[in-house]
């Protein structure tokens, strides 16, 4: 397993949207969208499945936000694309 793949570490393996993000461990986050604000940002995990869990870098122990890597891979290319700009109108 890689440094950005983990397992949860204290659950029976269930991984859910909105769990506690401390349940997926604390090790393997990382902030690919911090810039300068503090580091105040998303953060992401890779879990061992493929999907990925977001949470907010100001709050760890908060809920998680598990996606499908299509889901995933479908916001990131939109995004890319400009389809979120009107977040920023």
């Amino acid at each position: 397993m890689s440094d950005h793949t983990r397992q949860p570490t204290r659950t029976t393996g269930h991984i859910y949207n909105g769990m506690p993000a401390r349940d997926l461990g604390s090790e393997g986050w990382r902030k690919p969208w911090s810039g300068t604000n503090g580091g105040n940002c998303v953060e992401a995990l890779k879990l061992a499945d493929g999907r990925v869990a977001l949470r907010q870098s100001t709050d760890p122990d908060g809920p998680a936000l598990i996606y499908t890597v299509h889901e995933i891979e479908t916001f990131i290319r939109g995004a890319k694309r400009g389809e979120a700009d009107f977040l920023f109108a």
